[in-house]
């Protein structure tokens, strides 16, 4: 309700600043009552000199020439493409948790997911003359470079910086509370602390790799000065594109690891252990008093060991099994994995290492081999063959709800894209704010926060786990980013015979794709000074495009 009354209130107040004023020259008196007989010809000329300040577009959306006003229909439009881009993941998300792997993972869940970006791309290329889709189109590869650029310098980093933790623990020993009072006090360095990554990782930043193929052979129009030569390397770029989208889809369709791996990353919001995590404490061990306060207040009946039951209550309250475990297996699995000894009862003793192990090793136990990892595959996999009544009763409308949020957010995105693009202009035109930063920071900034948020969340985890599965979604999107922006841009260009020259973009994500995808396909252990350099990788890409565009004339 609160959110809704604030977009009201943006709007009544959008709708001020779109007055549009006009004066007439005519209006002016010298004090005295006079009164001219104007010809029709005359009263023609004073129509024209009316001047309007400013033109709404569409029709109906504000304008102003007045340079909060313009400030502030930047912020408004930047908030309202922000709801829409969140109402669009939102309902893939949606999509994609209900239909799970196959078909649909693999190819309309990815184009869902960066809808925003290829609207961008779509509204500013069909709309101008030539001249003027030559100008956006620039501006568009300009967003999607400074797209790839973020994810792979800021986000990238921000997940190493807040998901680090300190290397030397061993995720393979069985120990816990002495493992943790060892390593308690161990100060913190720069090569001593970091995150490590699991094996399928290295895969998802090698087929990111693969993705620099048309970004390299379009390098070859700044060597080729033939009109001809540069059309045909423009459409055997966009054939290797497309050759390259399809091959991507059609490998999940049959090799589906990455389309789980995705599930898994989804579904970890639906099984955050919520009362787990408060069991850790400021610096992310097992808080062992809280942990036996829990046992007392879990051991309903006082003898000093937890049942089925018991158990089941406290698995219900961390939403566990709320993803569609079967009962008998759900037991028996859980007790599988607390009850050590294989009596069938769990005392203190057992309830507090067992849970400490949960909360300071979960790599370990989502090894493939491990017995949780299988519990979780397990309910990965009941999830998607839940009870056809309960089909019946909520796939309906979660079906409604994700096409609803699809959507809206598409009409949304429609709808604002060219009134932002013009706004944004016309504010840096006010301020003299160069449009190079308006392409490569302002907008990528703004379509990229709240997945950057996301990723960070995700790495708070501090696990192998989690971080891999965030380098793999970061990789992942910098992949279909590449590759969809690129297929727009291409037939831009080839359908639209229009001229460009993005020699500048195209090299700056070659080299960031290829640096970072080089280090991550040969590498599982990445230290805190990673992120270090990957923070100032940010700064100097975008210094280098400058020098490549501003200065040497790259554009």
């Amino acid at each position: 309700m609160s959110r809704a009354a604030l977009v009201f209130l943006l709007v009544l107040m959008m709708i001020y600043h779109g007055s549009c004023s006009s004066s007439h020259s005519n209006l002016i008196s010298d004090g005295m009552v006079q009164a001219t007989i104007k010809s029709p010809i005359q009263e023609l000329d004073d129509l024209g000199a009316t001047s309007v300040t400013c033109e709404p577009i569409y029709g109906f959306l504000p304008c102003t020439t007045e340079l909060w006003g313009q400030l502030f229909l930047v912020i408004v439009y930047e908030y309202l493409l922000s709801l829409s881009e969140q109402y669009i993941s939102s309902g893939s998300n949606l999509f994609f948790e209900m239909f799970g792997t196959g078909i649909f993972g693999a190819s309309l869940f990815h184009v869902l997911g960066i809808f925003p970006q290829l609207i961008l791309v779509l509204v500013s290329g069909v709309s101008g003359d030539s001249e003027t889709v030559e100008t956006i189109a620039t501006m568009d590869m300009a967003l999607l470079a400074g797209s790839t650029i973020f994810s792979l310098t800021i986000t990238w980093g921000s997940v190493v910086a807040f998901g680090n933790y300190d290397l030397s623990l061993s995720h393979d020993t069985s120990s816990t509370s002495s493992n943790l009072d060892t390593n308690k006090n161990k100060p913190f360095t720069l090569t001593g602390y970091g995150v490590k990554t699991d094996a399928e990782t290295k895969y998802t930043a090698r087929i990111m790799l693969v993705s620099m193929i048309p970004f390299l052979l379009l390098q070859l129009a700044k060597v080729i000065h033939s009109p001809t030569g540069t059309r045909l390397i423009v459409l055997v770029s966009l054939i290797i594109t497309l050759v390259l989208l399809i091959t991507y889809w059609t490998y999940q369709i049959f090799e589906p690891w990455i389309q789980n791996r995705r599930l898994e990353y989804l579904l970890n919001k639906h099984v955050q252990k919520k009362l787990l995590r408060s069991l850790l404490t400021s610096d992310n061990r097992p808080n062992i008093s809280l942990i036996e306060g829990l046992f007392r207040k879990i051991d309903k009946n006082k003898d000093t060991y937890i049942s089925n039951d018991e158990l089941r209550a406290l698995i219900l309250g961390i939403q566990l099994e709320g993803v569609g475990l079967d009962e008998d297996d759900f037991d028996a699995k859980v007790m599988e994995v607390f009850d050590i000894l294989g009596d069938s009862h769990i005392n203190e003793n057992k309830f507090v290492t067992g849970l400490s192990e949960w909360l300071t090793n979960q790599p370990r136990f989502f090894h493939r081999d491990s017995k949780v990892y299988k519990i979780k595959v397990l309910m990965m996999l009941q999830l998607q063959k839940t009870s056809e009544e309960s089909k019946k009763n909520e796939s309906w409308w979660n079906y409604v709800k994700a096409a609803f949020l699809v959507s809206l957010g598409t009409a949304v995105t429609v709808l604002l894209t060219q009134p932002l693009m013009e706004s944004l202009q016309e504010l840096s035109t006010a301020v003299n704010i160069p449009s190079f930063l308006v392409s490569y920071v302002v907008i990528p900034l703004a379509l990229s926060s709240r997945q950057a948020l996301k990723t960070v969340t995700s790495a708070r985890q501090k696990t192998e786990n989690a971080v891999s599965l965030t380098f793999s979604e970061i990789y992942g999107g910098v992949f279909m980013n590449n590759m969809m922006g690129l297929v727009i841009f291409l037939m831009l260009v080839y359908i639209r015979n229009i001229s460009w020259d993005v020699s500048a973009e195209v090299l700056i994500v070659l080299i960031n794709c290829t640096a970072m995808g080089v280090f991550a396909s040969f590498s599982k252990k990445f230290p805190f000074w990673t992120s270090i350099v990957a923070y100032l990788m940010y700064p100097i890409s975008l210094l280098l495009l400058f020098i490549f565009t501003e200065v040497l004339g790259w554009s």
